[in-house]
């Protein structure tokens, strides 16, 4: 455990690696695993997030991969494509740590998945580290494996509501004179963004 924990705060703060230059040698990977929507109506957002942890793991290696315990070790991802479904998205997370052997996760695209994944993980004792699963409920739980450097996704409208007033202002129009209209779905991370917005906008009144 204090191996992972070790490994999840060298990941959170990488850039600290790429100035170091060590020397990896070729024994000393550190396979991660994730399962990302590549199809299904996530699969734009999810096939960014893999080029953006593609491009990470190469920055990463490039600068001699990632220091822990006085050794260093190069970074690797397996990718299986969980099709924008919470249910395919649990059981690769589940098949990565008990088939592939994986002992870190990088997280899924949308809190959607994330939340599915984030109770497997909790199972099997194995972190996790997210940067696109922004619903406060992911947070509230009490987890112990998960690791994110992201808002939450309640805070996402506090500035647009606040924008909104102050543009009404210049029209000379008070805050409760404001007729707010949203077009969200019903996912966890939508739901926080309107409960936020209409708490925001109460407080404006």
């Amino acid at each position: 455990m204090a191996f992972a924990r070790r490994f999840c705060a060298s990941i959170a703060f990488a850039s600290l690696a790429f100035s170091a230059g060590w020397a990896v040698s070729a024994d000393q990977t550190i396979r991660l695993g994730t399962a990302l929507s590549l199809s299904g109506k996530f699969a734009v957002s999810g096939t960014h997030t893999k080029n953006g942890y593609d491009l990470a793991v190469r920055k990463i290696n490039d600068k001699g991969g990632v220091k822990i315990g006085g050794s260093a070790y190069a970074l690797d991802v397996l990718y299986y494509d969980d099709e924008s479904t919470p249910q395919r998205g649990t059981v690769l997370v589940e098949r990565l740590i008990r088939e592939d052997g994986v002992r870190f996760i990088l997280g899924p695209y949308s809190a959607l998945l994330t939340k599915a994944a984030v109770p497997v993980v909790e199972k099997h004792r194995i972190p996790m580290v997210e940067a696109n699963g922004a619903s406060r409920d992911v947070f509230s739980r009490g987890y112990k494996y998960l690791f994110a450097v992201l808002s939450t996704s309640d805070n996402y409208m506090i500035q647009v509501i606040d924008l909104a007033v102050a543009y009404a202002a210049k029209f000379g129009k008070a805050p409760n004179e404001l007729t707010l209209a949203m077009a969200t779905d019903d996912g966890p991370l939508a739901q926080d963004a309107r409960w936020r917005a209409c708490q925001r906008k109460r407080a404006r009144r």
